[in-house]
């Protein structure tokens, strides 16, 4: 054999970036294009494409490294043309490159941005055409069988394939279309000499033949089998079909006739009714298996299962409903009266439309537990559903009919599970709804609480209309804000206080201990609670507006008396007093504000309000020479710090009568602190507290310690109202503060609290800011009013 080297326009060795290829082989000849993202390999290609346009392309060893080094990559590549560039918006860039002739990297020279590599080209090592003549001939049938067998080559590549007869374009051609994998790529394009290459070549060709012939045999066995096992399956599902109209046909004919005198007995409203016999018209002509008629016969079972005219009696016994009441929840007034209000009125009309009640308050307080028993008191059926975190509009109206396992709304399903069209419907949680792209829950509600509307309620399951205008809806909340103003325009809003420490302590005597003495298989005999140490577990282990962390550490301390019990095996008597609290529940988790020690200057005494009650809240006042600069720290939000720059504005205002400098502001820098900076704070109703601390540290008179006040100021020196004003007195009383200041608006508040409550402290109402530090500044003389 006679071997020549092909001498061709190549470089006898050149600079040039260098692009890793992940699996992917490129040879001479091949047009490819490259999806490139990853940045070193984007640099590559750009430098590449300002220049020469010359790249060279090697494989990756692993495809899996991302920042290939040296030992990562092939030594032997392709030299390519970049013929074609585009940036794509993603960041990345598709190229078109041509393989251009083989190149075997001899050194590699750093780069920033890159690799580049001093490429040397490889020679073309070329057989003579004659004795490669067979081989050549061989490897184009051997293709073409090859495409045949693999449906994914497109079947015009043959064609191309059988025009070439050159032996390394050939060579080259071939290896690039065969789905072979990348080492042996490799190892085709690092055979320089073209006989060789052929010869190797034709070797995996072979087998990839062979492989593909066995693949094909095995889909062949596998789709005889598939469709042998579709064809048994296909004729026993037609003799059970057969057997099931033989033998079943009759069970088929007894269901439509049992249907059809449902329908008459049934005293449904005339169009569930002319509904119910159309759907049965069309049940009739339908083969009873088929997936229509599933359909049909589960509607009208639903139309036949509801409760159109079944309802239950009232209780009109008004006296037997308080005392259920009574027994089941201490307080509680404004609810337990609208309820008796409704039992007095339907006893007189007989037929009113019913109350849509929303129960407002913290959790804990009963909200739940008040609707079981309003059901108990009016000797109702009671439905509950929980609204949290319900986000499709179809979970309240229902899916259509033309969906896959559609059913009617909670509303519908929950009347149905009452089995009465009148029960007690409880929707909690009615604040939690959210909405996505299935729909808005709280706006399907607007239909189901309007009692103008809700007799003619329509489920999109049933498409009849159904009467919810004597049912009882009872919502139950949080927090106002979070309902949409058009259904809080429906709802007739009940708010449910917190309890204070003695409603607390009634609670817990008349429910809660029994409840837990019961529950742990203990008996009263054997342990009795002081009042100390039910007050104990209030103030020190618990922090909440409800009973349920009071609840809880009930029955912890039960626990623990259980154990003690078996222990012992005796009838020993335990009784419980502060001490033993503080014995078996560790150390106390809450501490509340108490009032200070001694009287100070800069130093006032707030009422703040919590969604765990009340609380004291002390503001501090200093100042320092400076410039006028005013700072308020505390985590405080933007209305509490603008009733900071009121009350400053005001105290500025009344400087004569302060007996301050007419500068003094600009001489001094000022700081407000509220202290517990980790807790936010917000709200107006800290503006006389700002106001009277301020006018104590700036005139460096005392406060009186045993005051505390809450009340919005203005500029003027105005005092308005605030809000949650039981739960204020209520911890003004606990921190042992004797005189509490509040807006003369409020005092008609006054009215609805505790006689023990208003009893206990010194209640001052004001309407003006002179008034307030006439009553907190001690030895100081403000007469004077502002006009």
């Amino acid at each position: 054999m006679t071997d020549f080297v092909e001498q061709i326009d190549q470089p006898i060795s050149t600079l040039l970036p260098l692009l890793p290829l992940r699996d992917i082989v490129v040879f001479p000849y091949m047009v490819v294009p490259l999806f490139v993202g990853r940045k070193q390999s984007i640099a590559a290609i750009e430098e590449a494409f300002d220049g020469d346009k010359l790249i060279f392309l090697v494989s990756q060893k692993d495809p899996k490294v991302d920042d290939p080094e040296e030992d990562d990559l092939y030594r032997v590549g392709v030299v390519g043309k970049i013929e074609k560039l585009l940036k794509l918006p993603d960041g990345t860039v598709k190229v078109l490159v041509e393989g251009c002739w083989r190149g075997e990297v001899s050194s590699y020279a750093g780069g920033d941005k890159f690799i580049q590599a001093e490429v040397d080209p490889l020679p073309m090592v070329l057989a003579d055409i004659s004795e490669v003549d067979a081989v050549i001939r061989a490897i184009k049938d051997s293709f073409d069988g090859y495409v045949r067998l693999n449906k994914k080559m497109p079947a015009e590549v043959s064609t191309t394939i059988a025009g070439i007869n050159d032996p390394a374009r050939l060579a080259d051609t071939v290896s690039g279309h065969l789905q072979i994998p990348i080492a042996d790529k490799q190892e085709l394009l690092e055979i320089v000499d073209s006989g060789q290459r052929l010869e190797h070549l034709l070797v995996l060709l072979e087998q990839e033949i062979e492989i593909l012939q066995v693949e094909v045999k095995i889909r062949s066995r596998v789709k005889s089998q598939m469709e042998r096992s579709h064809k048994e399956y296909y004729l026993n599902e037609q003799m059970r079909a057969i057997q099931k109209e033989l033998g079943g046909q009759d069970e088929f004919k007894q269901e439509i006739i049992e249907f059809e005198e449902q329908i008459n007995s049934k005293n449904m409203s005339e169009e569930a009714t002319d509904k119910a016999k159309t759907e049965l018209r069309k049940l009739k002509m339908m083969s009873p298996m088929s997936a229509e008629a599933t359909v049909v016969r589960n509607y009208i079972e639903w139309l036949l299962a509801l409760p159109w005219q079944d309802g239950t009696d009232d209780c009109h016994d008004l006296l037997l409903a308080e005392e259920i009441l009574e027994a089941d929840h201490y307080g509680l007034d404004k609810v337990k009266e609208r309820v008796l209000e409704y039992l007095a009125v339907q006893a007189l009309v007989k037929q009113i439309k019913g109350p849509i009640l929303c129960l407002v308050g913290p959790p804990g307080v009963g909200k739940t537990s008040l609707g079981k028993s309003i059901a108990k008191a009016l000797q109702r059926k009671l439905v509950r559903i929980s609204l949290g975190g319900v986000r499709d509009e179809a979970e309240i109206r229902g899916h259509r009919r033309t969906y896959i396992g559609a059913m009617p709304g909670k509303i519908i399903q929950g009347i149905r599970k009452s089995g009465v069209k009148n029960p007690v419907f409880m929707l909690d949680e009615i604040d939690k709804m959210s909405t996505d792209f299935r729909g808005d829950p709280s706006s399907a509600l607007l239909e189901v609480l309007d009692p103008e509307q809700n007799n003619s309620f329509s489920d999109h399951f049933l498409d009849v209309e159904y009467d919810l205008s004597q049912v009882l809806f009872i919502a139950t909340a949080n927090n106002m804000q979070a309902i949409p103003l058009p259904l809080h325009d429906r709802l007739e809003v009940i708010r449910v206080d917190g309890y204070s420490e003695e409603e607390k302590l009634h609670i817990a005597r008349r429910y809660l201990l029994d409840k837990q003495i019961e529950a742990h298989g203990l008996t009263s005999g054997h342990i009795s609670f002081s009042d100390r140490a039910i007050y104990e577990i209030i103030r020190h282990y618990t922090r909440e507006s409800g009973v349920r962390s009071l609840d809880r550490n009930i029955a912890s301390v039960m626990r623990k008396i259980a154990r003690q019990t078996l222990l012992a095996q005796d009838d020993k008597k335990f009784r419980i007093g502060e001490k033993q609290i503080q014995k078996l529940l560790g150390v106390s988790q809450y501490r509340h504000g108490i009032c200070e020690e001694q009287s100070q200057v800069g130093l006032a005494t707030g009422l703040a309000w919590t969604q765990t009650g009340g609380e004291l809240l002390s503001i501090e006042v200093t100042t320092l020479p400076g410039q006028g600069k005013l700072t308020i720290t505390g985590q405080l939000g933007d209305v509490m710090q603008e009733s900071a720059q009121a009350a400053l504005s005001y105290i500025r205002s009344r400087w004569e009568e302060l007996d301050l400098d007419q500068n003094f502001y600009s001489k001094l820098d000022i700081h407000i602190h509220v202290p517990e900076g980790a807790v936010p704070k917000d709200g107006p109703s800290a503006g006389i507290t700002i106001s009277t601390a301020l006018a104590s540290a700036l005139t460096g008179t005392a406060i009186r310690k045993d005051l505390a006040m809450t009340g919005e100021v203005t500029l003027r020196g105005r005092v308005l109202a605030i809000g949650g004003l039981k739960e204020k007195l209520l911890a003004a009383r606990r921190g042992g503060i004797k005189t509490v200041v509040i807006p003369a608006d409020n005092s008609k508040d006054l009215l609805e609290l505790s006689a023990t409550l208003i009893k206990s402290l010194d209640i001052c109402a004001v309407s003006s800011m002179d008034q307030v530090l006439d009553l907190a500044l001690i030895h100081v003389d403000t007469n004077s009013t502002q006009q």
